[in-house]
């Protein structure tokens, strides 16, 4: 059951920044990679170079700033405190919309969305486009509590994003999400509890049936193609976190350089970047999210919800309407019939030039015409 809404604001202690910065000037690092690219993983010389600048240039106050000037909330949901901002548009039509983030993202995914989806026509959109905006961090994640129990799968999050959006008194509204947060809206979309009218992807959460199997097309084989060589190459942190997430925990708990390698390689593996995540990420938003795991101690916390969740996904057919936009540098990612053969109801389908797996992130004014024209294609 879901507590009171209560107001939050971010305020970290400055032992702790000052903490940070000590173990940044004390970081002992391994002996150079053996290769000359990111093939055994990311180079030393870069995380020295990111080192150096969060140690003596990097500001979080304006991070922590930024956050706190949208409306922070906590609510309490099975007994874990569930971190959200909450921006109500100030469009009487607006239309309420979820945005769940996944790993190693965090709420910071979608900071340059908010204005655009929840104020259109301050941004030189259409009212009609206008959101209210509800923007969770997963639990053990960010500000959001960490489970003490087993059990918070992404079943268990779709859920309490059930819960969350009832007490906060909306009775229709839609959801969107990509990583983690296409599997919670996966999710949310097979459940189908009646609040969620519609849901939106940049992740394709589904097996591919057996005709792709049997006779795939190049676009299917190029999908399939890049999951092999995810499995094959990029998938070892996974492998970690669904099986050890505990004894990964302690070094990412104590070495801020091991917990900020650990993310940054994943935004320049799974980014359309064209070999540098600097490329299209800012060096300080990619260590504002690092932020959010580091102050929070969230590495062994946010890597359990692998131990929960993937034994035994569910893959339940979902007959709300559902929309999906294909950005090409993701993982998981697959046809219009792939998609067909679990949404079964499928009114937005597009294939995207440029973006990759953190699509709000990387390329936010693509994912805001997304968002917009795959929900002017459903009604509350």
């Amino acid at each position: 059951m879901a507590g009171e809404i209560r107001d939050f604001e971010i305020g970290i202690d400055q032992t702790e920044l000052d903490d940070l910065k000590n173990r940044l000037a004390n970081a002992r690092f391994p002996e150079k990679e053996t290769v000359d690219d990111w093939d055994q993983g990311i180079p030393l010389a870069y995380v020295r170079e990111l080192t150096d600048y969060w140690r003596d240039s990097y500001d979080w106050r304006r991070c922590e700033a930024a956050l706190n000037a949208h409306p922070n909330h906590l609510i309490e949901i099975d007994g874990v405190d569930i971190h959200f901002l909450h921006i109500r548009s100030p469009e009487a039509g607006a239309r309420p919309l979820l945005l769940s983030h996944g790993w190693p993202g965090s709420v910071l995914e979608f900071m340059d969305a908010i204005g655009p989806l929840s104020d259109p026509v301050a941004h030189g959109g259409r009212a009609e486009d206008a959101f209210h905006l509800v923007i969770p961090s997963l639990p053990g994640y960010g500000f959001s509590g960490k489970p003490a129990e087993t059990g918070w799968s992404v079943e268990k999050i779709a859920e309490s994003w059930h819960e969350l959006m009832t007490a906060l008194g909306y009775d229709a509204w839609y959801a969107q999400g990509g990583d983690w947060g296409a599997m919670v809206t996966s999710a949310i979309g097979a459940q189908n509890k009646g609040g969620c009218k519609g849901i939106h992807l940049n992740m394709l959460v589904a097996a591919p049936p057996p005709e792709v199997m049997q006779s795939p097309t190049d676009v299917e084989k190029a999908a399939m193609a890049r999951l092999a060589l995810y499995r094959e190459k990029g998938g070892g942190y996974s492998a970690q976190q669904r099986t050890k997430p505990q004894t990964l925990g302690y070094a990412l708990a104590d070495s801020p350089t091991g917990q900020m390698a650990w993310i940054v390689e994943k935004f320049h593996q799974w980014s359309d970047c064209d070999g540098h995540p600097e490329n299209v990420f800012s060096r300080d938003h990619l260590l504002d999210n690092v932020m959010l795991y580091w102050l929070n101690n969230a590495g062994a916390s946010s890597a359990r919800l692998y131990w929960h969740s993937f034994a035994q996904p569910d893959l339940s057919p979902v007959t709300i309407p559902s929309g999906y936009s294909l950005f090409p540098h993701e993982i998981m990612r697959g046809s219009r019939r792939w998609a067909e053969s679990r949404f079964t109801d499928l009114v937005y389908w597009n294939s995207c030039e440029r973006g990759g797996h953190f699509a709000a992130m990387e390329r936010p004014a693509l994912f805001i015409d997304e968002v917009r024209a795959c929900f002017r294609q459903m009604t509350l």
